[in-house]
């Protein structure tokens, strides 16, 4: 009777679907080729949800994976495969020439055809990691992991000046010790010690703006360092001490971990917490590589059918009921957001700004939420909303 209860309970599909689990992460981080030359294996990242400096809000991070020397270029919302690649080849193509491969996640920027054509004229192989999972491989994972944890403290120290510092938070990155190559970057590329700056007090000027500018970028300098520092040490500690190996065999049932209301575009945010930590079970396909399992998708899933091992747990039982994925979401398991009426307005005391309490395809009327009418315009232009606010003025002011 026990071991009845027992199998019952580790059979059940909700339960299942439901429980987080609290085994470490499966998959072994699995290193890539070390390269054979400087800047011809590359690794490229975006760094998003920043606050905005003088109309830019993203960092788009591009790291030369045998000299870990990094360039961090300035981007804003909302750009194209077409931006990107301008951007690249203007600071970085200029500099290096094209790279012989890029290592990248699933971004749609990544898999836009432009993207991919480009590079196949450029003779670039593109390596992308597997779906829903950005570590590719543990050396890069490491150095994006560091950088990003050293901009986003320096973005959050300076939200509002940020970019115009960006080149010093670079210089800084780039003439810093590494442990994983002994060396500076910035010896690593250039074969010499980078020379030295003037530090503020070495020397007196009597030019009073020269002088305070000299004192600012010190006193930026020493916190970029201490970020550089501490991100590095907090990453030092990170990969395979914290994870386990998992192997799954072609036929296997398995669960697929994913956050369905994982959303970038707006503020707002679904009710994550409640939603299903994990969608199936689905059957392995077959292996890719030595971490990452296709699986056998319903046809309506419409996304990438490869995932890494750490978004999969074996499924107990016979897994009879298939849980099939949310129609909403895109190829990078983003919620597609597409708002579907205006349930009402109000002005926040806060900002004085209108708002609009929406609700949003393909989820029920209590997960409407109160966005503001500006962001709305900008990031849904055909969804009008102009008439709407306008109406809703009039009758405020008339007491209706």
């Amino acid at each position: 009777m026990k071991k009845d209860i027992m199998r019952y309970c580790e059979e059940c599909a909700i339960c299942q679907r439901n429980k987080s689990s609290a085994l470490s992460p499966a998959g072994l981080l699995m290193p890539l080729e070390i390269p054979d030359a400087i800047w011809s294996d590359i690794s490229m990242d975006f760094i998003e949800g920043l606050p905005k400096s003088k109309g830019w809000d993203v960092i788009f991070v591009v790291v030369d994976r045998l000299s870990k020397y990094g360039h961090f270029l300035l981007l804003k919302h909302p750009f194209s495969a077409k931006m990107v690649a301008e951007t690249f080849v203007k600071e970085v193509v200029r500099l290096h020439g094209y790279p012989r491969s890029i290592v990248s996640d699933r971004d749609k920027v990544f898999l836009s055809h432009f993207w991919k054509e480009l590079f196949r004229l450029a003779g670039t192989k593109l390596n992308r990691s597997s779906s829903y999972h950005p570590q590719l491989d543990g050396q890069t994972e490491v150095v994006n992991k560091s950088v990003e944890t050293y901009l986003r403290c320096f973005c959050g120290e300076k939200p509002n000046e940020w970019s115009q510092w960006l080149h010093w938070a670079e210089y800084w990155y780039n003439t810093t010790y590494h442990s994983s190559i002994g060396i500076t970057p910035f010896q690593a590329v250039y074969g010499r010690l980078p020379p030295p700056l003037i530090y503020y007090g070495d020397m007196e000027t009597p030019n009073a703006t020269l002088d305070q500018q000299l004192k600012d970028r010190d006193i930026t300098l020493g916190a970029l360092k201490e970020h550089l520092k501490l991100a590095q040490e907090r990453m030092k500690k990170h990969a395979d001490n914290k994870r386990r190996e998992v192997e799954f065999q072609e036929g296997d049932l398995v669960f697929l971990k994913l956050c369905p209301y994982r959303q970038t575009s707006l503020i707002k945010k679904r009710n994550e917490k409640l939603s299903p930590k994990y969608f199936g079970p689905y059957r392995v396909l077959e292996r890719i590589g030595k971490v990452a399992y296709k699986l056998e998708l319903l046809a309506a899933a419409a996304i990438h059918p490869v995932f890494h091992v750490s978004q999969l747990k074996k499924a107990v039982g016979r897994g009879e009921t298939v849980q099939p994925l949310n129609p909403y979401m895109n190829a990078n398991h983003e919620w597609i957001t597409q708002p579907e009426e205006v349930y009402s307005y109000r002005k926040n005391p806060a900002t004085r700004e209108w708002e609009a309490l929406i609700s949003w395809k393909g989820l029920p009327p209590h997960e409407a939420t109160w966005e503001s009418c500006t962001d709305m315009k900008y990031q849904f232009p055909d969804f009008h909303l102009e008439d709407k606010v306008w109406i809703w003025e009039r009758r405020v002011m008339l007491g209706h």
